[in-house]
């Protein structure tokens, strides 16, 4: 448990070092593509203090003067399968980047999303002695929480305070400086299976660069999709990639809860591929014009070309009707559907004041895609593009980089996290097999 906290404030400490030098990189490493931006803060503040946390950790205005993408390579359902080629592709989008940017990055903040995500709610209570709150007093609250065994080759990528109370005040995002006597606090711990970590990290270190933080791209979706209310009230982000569908809650502008379904936009490929018995680029192709979700009585007579250069005339000269290619790529599409609303049953969402769900991602470009899954998921319904950043270019603002734009506001302006503070060593290794209960549940 220790290593990875002392793990976690290395990369902080560096991300501090990226910041004050005023450039810094970050990636998406997805199923489909690796997207890379370069970052740089002109407007921080060079005598940032090392140990402050929060609003105070040098959180300032950033541009983006690099960007690049490219096919994703050796890596299959957001996990590195292949070594060498994952290392290939992360060299080039970076070096694409770079170029463009003019300057040489050393630091790199990453996001993925496999690795099995799993959440859990922790609780923990202390008595403060002498009444005002203090940074220590935070520390030691969240060292109180009580560790669930969540098993080996695991390990914790977030651990976020999201809940204070103290005596009777429920509600408080930071009670530092506060008079009270009963301090708790809420926790939202995110664990990941180890390897999928040790293999990014390894494979970013083979690409000359020092890796500054690491997110979960479900938490970035959720940070550049969701709407200030939303984060605020209650609602759930679904990131619709290739190899993965990646949801994520939020309440009181902190995610509350994250998982993964191993299920994505190329597995409708793949099913238009065999059903048509076509290549895969050709399916991509069918399914990027034409592909849809609802028909109508119009997409009967609309006939599509499949095209081909086998050789055979017959073959390479078919139509279908849009109809047909609806009925292909539909079942797909509500079996994602159908796995997403589990796991949001699984987590308590319908407890939440909002049930707002925000779709994005490649895949939720699908036309067709926000009416199906409205009646689907019976929730309010829309499509979410990431927010805007300064000097984004035009190409990177759609649903498809919604986890890029997430990574860049998590460098940029980082939440707290249990390795933030100063955490007495002798807590660190404290666990509990009580099952960890989904607090948010009980409290909202």
């Amino acid at each position: 448990m220790t290593d990875f906290y002392d793990a976690q404030r290395a990369m902080r400490s560096m991300r501090k070092a990226a910041l004050q030098r005023g450039v810094i990189a970050v990636l998406d490493v997805g199923s489909t593509k690796i997207g890379c931006l370069i970052l740089r803060f002109d407007g921080v503040d060079r005598n940032i203090d090392a140990e402050t946390v929060g609003p105070m950790a040098g959180q300032s205005g950033f541009r983006v003067i690099g960007s690049a993408t490219t096919r994703s390579r050796g890596i299959e359902f957001g996990e590195i399968v292949s070594m060498p080629e994952a290392e290939r592709a992360i060299r080039t989008v970076l070096q694409s980047a770079q170029k463009l940017a003019g300057v040489r990055v050393d630091h790199v903040i990453a996001s993925f999303s496999g690795g099995a995500p799993r959440s859990y709610g922790l609780a923990g209570q202390i008595t403060v002695e002498d009444q005002f709150v203090t940074e220590q007093h935070i520390a030691e609250v969240l060292s109180a929480c009580d560790v669930p065994a969540y098993g080996e080759g695991r390990e914790v990528l977030h651990a976020q305070p999201v809940n204070f109370a103290l005596d009777h005040r429920s509600g408080l995002s930071d009670p530092r400086g506060q008079i009270g006597k009963e301090l708790s606090t809420d926790m939202h711990m995110l664990t990941v299976s180890e390897k999928s970590i040790l293999d990014l990290a390894y494979c970013i270190k083979r690409c000359d660069l020092e890796l500054a933080g690491i997110a979960s791209s479900a938490y970035a979706c959720g940070m550049a999709s969701l709407v200030e209310d939303e984060q605020e009230l209650g609602s759930a982000c679904i990131d619709m990639g290739g190899g993965t569908t990646s949801l994520s809650i939020f309440m009181k502008k902190h995610m509350i809860y994250a998982d993964t379904v191993r299920l994505g936009g190329d597995h409708v490929t793949r099913d238009i591929s065999m059903g048509l018995q076509v290549p895969i680029a050709t399916a991509e192709r069918i399914k990027t014009r034409s592909g849809g979700l609802m028909a109508t009585g119009m997409d009967d007579r609309d006939m599509i070309e499949i095209g081909g250069d086998t050789g055979d005339w017959e073959h390479d000269r078919r139509t279908i009707s849009r109809t047909e290619l609806i009925g292909i790529m539909r079942p797909r599409v509500e079996e994602i559907l159908e796995e997403v609303r589990a796991h949001l049953d699984a987590a308590g969402f319908e407890h939440l004041p909002s049930q707002q769900i925000v779709l994005t991602g490649g895949a939720s470009q699908v036309p067709g895609m926000d009416t199906l899954a409205s009646r689907i998921l019976g929730q309010q319904v829309r499509l979410g593009r990431p927010l805007r950043i300064h000097r984004l270019p035009q190409a990177y603002s759609g649903p498809s980089c919604s986890a890029l734009v997430g990574v860049s506001l998590f460098a940029a302006h980082p939440q707290d996290e249990w390795w933030d503070f100063e955490v007495p060593a002798q807590k660190l290794g404290a666990r509990s097999i009580r099952k960890a209960l989904r607090w948010f549940k009980e409290n909202w």
